[in-house]
């Protein structure tokens, strides 16, 4: 059988570990060709073309990125982009496609499925917003990488008695910011499911410091918003499947943690670091796993089904399933393990 296999949105650590499994399962096991699309669905668009193979993939499993390359191009915001893509399958003989991603190139693979295109999804975000499965590979590296940080920082604030406010990203949740910020023992979580008050946090900056504390770390999800405020965007622009550029929270909470409370203040944001870097232990398997599972569906003929972690047991659900609506940040956990730390709105 001859496979493909994309890699789209933003990059992710554990890329390479999925495009590894599905190669060498797929060429070992069941004697596939696989190629790989070059830089998500442009590539599929375009037809540009890398052959794959077991050999070829040995040695990636611990590189951060993807050996493939990714865009944000979608099929479906471009004028006769779908029937591309189905017209380089055909040219190429594909009879069978593997799309890792996140909600907008999953979202792009299930459209194609209901056309009628043999495609299969792997689960992919640091983000960890996906529906029905329980954790996308990428956000354990993320996390990891950002309590890191907030341990660094936290030294240097209690060394000048600084506030240190740490901008990771998430888009339109906070898993990050939440994980991050219990294991880092922040004083305050903002995240955007939680719409936060600004005088009631500087309030709570206060006292803690006056408990024989001289420094505090507040992690704020870039898509985190004050109750009567607006989410910060850097631009207007937005990308093909409509986002804005998220990004500037964390300037604005730094700026009014000083102004309210005469505390130094210093911003830091972790950006794409989060993303970059070799993956951890856990994505390393996690991704291997989904890789596994995505070719054995392909030959199980499971089109239009991805690949997702439920009680620690990959299964198979609906594309549709895990796209189209971001999965929030528990409440309870919130709640239970920083409600000491957040308040929560009535």
């Amino acid at each position: 059988m001859r496979v493909g296999i994309l890699t789209g949105g933003g990059d992710c650590p554990g890329l390479n570990a999925v495009i590894r499994a599905v190669v060498t399962k797929g060429e070992r096991q069941y004697g596939d060709e696989v190629v790989g699309f070059r830089n998500g669905w442009a590539g599929v668009m375009e037809g540009d073309v890398m052959p794959l193979s077991a050999e070829r993939c040995r040695d990636i499993l611990p590189l951060g990125g993807t050996i493939l390359g990714t865009s944000r191009a979608n099929p479906y915001a471009i004028e006769g982009g779908a029937q591309a893509v189905r017209a380089t399958l055909e040219r190429e003989a594909v009879e069978a496609l593997v799309a890792v991603g996140g909600d907008d190139t999953l979202g792009v693979a299930g459209q194609l499925a209901r056309e009628g295109v043999p495609v299969v999804g792997v689960p992919k975000t640091i983000d960890n917003d996906l529906g029905v499965t329980e954790l996308t590979f990428g956000f354990h590296t993320a996390v990891q990488t950002a309590t890191e940080a907030i341990d660094r920082l936290r030294t240097t604030a209690e060394s000048h008695h600084r506030v240190m406010v740490v901008e990771v990203m998430g888009r339109d949740t906070g898993w990050i910011a939440t994980y991050a910020g219990i294991a880092g023992g922040a004083a305050e979580i903002l995240i955007p499911e939680e719409p936060f008050d600004m005088a009631a946090v500087c309030d709570r900056l206060r006292a803690h410091h006056g408990r024989d504390v001289s420094a505090s770390v507040v992690v704020a999800a870039e898509g985190a918003r004050p109750r009567d405020g607006e989410i910060v965007v850097q631009s207007d622009q937005r990308d093909a499947f409509g986002h804005a550029r998220l990004g500037g929270v964390g300037r604005v909470v730094a700026d009014e943690i000083e102004a309210r409370t005469g505390f130094e203040t210093r911003l830091t944001v972790l950006g794409h670091v989060q993303r970059g870097g070799t993956p951890t232990a856990f994505d390393r398997v996690l991704a291997t796993r989904f890789g596994i599972a995505a070719i054995d569906a392909v030959h199980d003929g499971h089109s239009g089904k991805a690949a997702v972690l439920q009680a620690n047991q990959i299964r198979l659900a609906p594309l549709e399933d895990l796209t189209g609506k971001a999965k929030l940040v528990d409440r309870d956990l919130y709640e239970t393990v920083a409600g000491a730390l957040v308040s929560f709105p009535d």
